[in-house]
């Protein structure tokens, strides 16, 4: 359907953006982070997702490709619809996101509303699923991901890559997205963080 909507923010309220394309204003569902980076009165690009139904047409807006993505993937575990998928994303971005399924933090998904324990452990076992279903693919067509030493930087760029399998990346787009960045004065969160602004370039 539309890949992205881009005109003038013309209604921000909660959870809402509209948008005015050509005098025509489209409502778009947002992310708290998504939110803050809009202003009234100003143009701006909302990367879309529509939810089509016999009922409804619903466009979800997303301020950059990675939220969007992530939003993808919450939307793909089982149980979870768009309205879930949401929220998750406005109490946590993707980098806490996708450190919280590698930690089997379930606490962090369970401060959306309407997330309880179960559908975080169900989100948190399917997006793990996923990653491991993706490294056998990649090892049997003959990918051999960059190597990690055992220090504290290995271990960082260990986690931070799992991380990023996590949010949809695939082997050789993280080996790209992590090139240049300086893991060793770095956290994880931080890493993840830097290497998403260079996959959106």
């Amino acid at each position: 359907m539309f890949h992205y909507i881009e005109g003038i923010v013309s209604i921000i309220s909660s959870n809402l953006a509209v948008v005015d394309v050509g005098g025509v204003g489209y409502a778009c569902m947002a992310t708290f982070n998504t939110l803050s980076h809009l202003e009234t009165g100003k143009k701006a690009r909302l990367y879309t997702y529509c939810n089509i139904r016999e009922d409804a047409f619903d466009i979800y807006g997303f301020f950059d490709q990675n939220e969007k993505r992530c939003f993808e993937l919450l939307i793909s575990v089982s149980g979870v619809g768009p309205k879930a998928a949401l929220a998750i994303l406005s109490s946590c971005t993707p980098e806490s996101l996708a450190l919280a399924v590698i930690g089997d933090d379930e606490k962090t998904l369970m401060i959306a509303p309407g997330v309880g324990k179960k559908l975080a452990q169900r989100i948190i076992l399917e997006l793990k699923d996923k990653v491991s279903k993706e490294s056998v693919a990649l090892q049997s067509s003959g990918y051999v991901p960059p190597r990690t030493d055992a220090t504290q930087a290995g271990a960082k760029q260990r986690d931070a890559a799992a991380a990023l399998a996590v949010l949809g990346f695939s082997q050789s787009e993280i080996a790209s997205a992590m090139r240049k960045i300086d893991i060793d004065s770095l956290s994880v969160e931080e890493i993840i963080r830097e290497a998403l602004k260079n996959s959106a370039k």
